[in-house]
């Protein structure tokens, strides 16, 4: 593996208040470590908890404007007020394509108030800028000489198996542990043989992280419809439930995976438990309702507030689940969006929150304020931002400190 011809880093983008250009070009590659003999789990990494510290937020430059016809103008200023309120607690790693894309991202951020220097520029191709599927996924270690230290993870993104152009985005995992010297994990699981004696063989392992949730204490939630439906965009063909489930545990460090049913109507992710259900905190989650019997969400949610009576945490005691409302149906061009609270993020300086010009925007805001105590609960308008099916949670993905 050489270093990508494209990777650099740069934080001077012509402004007063940017910092001086770094170029990174290691003479060395961060190790890339054989998964089959020795799995992140094996060497005691975990997946930390999105409300741990963060040392930085990971976006993409929003580019691709298929996904948001005829709002795409609109998006920049979104990701201006999000990357407002993540800097100021923590430093951003934004990914652009090129010089034009990281001057444009530089004039949205200094309009509105973000501090320059806070703001990382990374230059690599991408497909889209859904990062939280994307980019890296952060693993820490908890043993020994080597307490702290964080890896990635790399799940081989391929479009949610739905879309065809994705083959820069799978490339993210390996530019970031490039640029930052982290050991980079390949996701792959066995595939069963059909005789004894034949060789052991692997396939690349792919999840998104927008369809994992975790407490950071050993329990993962996801959803069969997104990763257990047998046709429907299936990231592992051939693997059953017990090899995905081996799987996540090696890669993750998790001991405990629980599987809701489905996602709210207009995802076209098939079923991303960020739509639905997150944890607060280690014992505590909030999961979405839809109270209109005649909504086409009511039925598949409340059948996962029936699935969630039976969830056992780690050590084997109940959550606490709180209820958080959906609001109204929001259609564009005919088309109903997957609107949900529950996308969420948590960052040091606060918890952004969607928001659709709906009056359970308050409420959500207010149950969210009083289970996260230590940092302010914020809400950003996110009307035009779900018409490309996704939303804040979407965007982002955590680095941990």
């Amino acid at each position: 593996m050489t270093f990508h011809p494209l990777l650099r880093v740069r934080r001077d983008s012509g402004f007063p208040n940017a910092a001086r250009a770094v170029m990174l070009r290691p003479k060395v590659m961060p190790p890339w470590n054989n998964f089959a003999a020795e799995p992140p789990a094996a060497l005691g990494y975990v997946l930390p908890a999105e409300w741990e510290p963060h040392a930085a937020t990971w976006l993409g430059w929003p580019h691709n404007a298929s996904d948001w016809p005829g709002k795409f103008a609109v998006i920049p200023w979104v990701y201006g007020e999000m990357a407002r309120k993540i800097s100021a607690g923590e430093k951003i790693s934004l990914l652009v394509r090129h010089k034009k894309d990281e001057a444009h991202a530089a004039h949205i951020f200094k309009k509105v108030g973000v501090d320059l220097r806070k703001i990382t520029f990374v230059t690599h191709p991408t497909n889209r800028g859904w990062t939280r599927d994307t980019g890296p996924i952060f693993i820490k270690s908890q043993i020994g000489c080597r307490e702290s230290e964080t890896a990635i993870v790399h799940f081989h993104f391929n479009g949610w198996a739905k879309y065809d152009n994705w083959r820069k985005d799978t490339k993210v995992p390996e530019t970031a542990a490039t640029l930052l010297g982290k050991k980079l994990f390949h996701a792959e699981c066995a595939v069963p043989s059909s005789t004894q004696n034949s060789k052991r063989k692997t396939q690349n392992f792919v999840i998104e992280g927008g369809g994992i949730e975790v407490n950071g204490r050993g329990t993962l939630i996801s959803t069969e419809e997104c990763y257990l439906h047998p046709k429907i965009q299936v990231r592992n063909p051939g693997l059953d439930r017990k090899q995905i489930e081996a799987t996540l545990k090696n890669c993750l460090g998790v001991k405990n995976i629980f599987w809701l049913a489905k996602g709210p109507k207009g995802d076209d992710t098939h079923g991303h438990i960020d739509d639905i259900c997150r944890f607060v905190n280690a014992k505590t989650l909030v999961l979405v309702r839809e109270k209109n019997p005649r909504d086409e969400n009511y039925r598949p949610l409340a059948e996962n507030w029936e699935r969630i009576k039976d969830l056992r945490l780690e050590d084997r005691t109940k959550p606490e689940v709180v209820e958080l409302p959906m609001p109204a149906p929001l259609y564009f061009d005919g088309v109903r969006l997957p609107a949900s609270y529950a996308n969420f993020y948590i960052c040091n300086a606060a918890v952004i929150v969607p928001t659709f010009n709906d009056p359970n925007d308050r409420v959500a805001l207010g149950i969210l304020g009083e289970l996260f105590r230590d940092r302010p609960v914020v809400g950003i308008h996110a009307v035009d931002l779900v018409w490309g099916f996704g939303s804040l949670h979407c965007l982002t993905q955590q680095q941990p400190a």
